[in-house]
């Protein structure tokens, strides 16, 4: 039986080219207009009305408090993040094999980049238990942090990876698969709507489930799940410290 995601309008029209797209977005913006306010305040030198002066020596000090606010907060935000993921790939499919999948290897790829780790490699077909026998096996193992399945996410009866992770899910990511559609959009256009990427939260460990081309597969790690796969791990996880 032939992985059918791989024929999901989500799942084979992602352009390669794009993976990129979305890198260090926003980052650019800085500091530097906020300072420029108080540091206007003290051109007006020794002599001038020393109300002002004042005035701006105090917003320079609560602009530097306020920073350091927010620093405290997202280092708190970000302390319990798992710094190093054993990630866990599962490619569901009935027609490839560990030797033949490349969308496996992409995600593969994109995990070993960032510096974690790829602890286990899985083939299941396209079987509602098997599938979620192997994710429900796999998100009880001590070394795995996160599991990425690829495959069985599309609209045809033989896709059944949604239906079966889902109900291991104590909480859901709907945020995820937005995300996924949004950035395929960008490529795809409106045949996004034949994608049914998730994610979410079992037994403390975030799983996602992405298309099964390796063009899908690509974007969604390289463009998501390495980001935040270490934070959602860390916060699922924050009541077991």
């Amino acid at each position: 039986m032939a992985d059918h995601a791989d024929a999901s309008p989500g799942d084979d029209e992602v352009d390669e080219d794009s993976h990129q797209q979305g890198h260090d977005h926003g980052r650019e913006q800085e500091h530097g207009d906020d300072h420029s306010h108080s540091d206007s305040h003290g051109d007006q030198g020794h002599g001038g009305n020393r109300d002002d002066h004042d005035h701006g020596h105090g917003h320079e000090h609560d602009h530097d408090h306020d920073h350091d606010h927010d620093h405290d907060h997202d280092h708190d935000h970000h302390h319990h993040d798992v710094e190093t993921l054993g990630v866990a790939v599962v490619t569901v499919s009935s027609s490839r094999s560990l030797d033949d999948d490349p969308a496996g290897d992409a995600i593969q790829s994109a995990v070993e980049t960032e510096g974690h780790e790829v602890v286990t490699r899985d083939l299941i077909g396209d079987s509602f238990d098997g599938v979620q026998g192997t994710v429900d096996h796999l998100v009880g193992r001590e070394d795995v942090d996160t599991v990425v399945t690829t495959g069985g996410t599309g609209v045809t009866p033989d896709d059944v990876t949604v239906e079966a992770v889902r109900p291991l899910f104590e909480k859901r990511l709907p945020g995820f698969g937005e995300l996924f559609r949004r950035l395929s959009y960008d490529e795809i256009g409106t045949k996004v709507v034949g994608t049914r990427a998730v994610a979410g939260i079992a037994d403390g460990v975030p799983v996602f489930c992405l298309p099964g081309s390796e063009n899908a597969a690509t974007l969604g790690a390289e463009e998501i799940v390495v980001h935040e796969a270490g934070h959602l791990a860390g916060l699922a996880r924050r009541d077991d410290d």
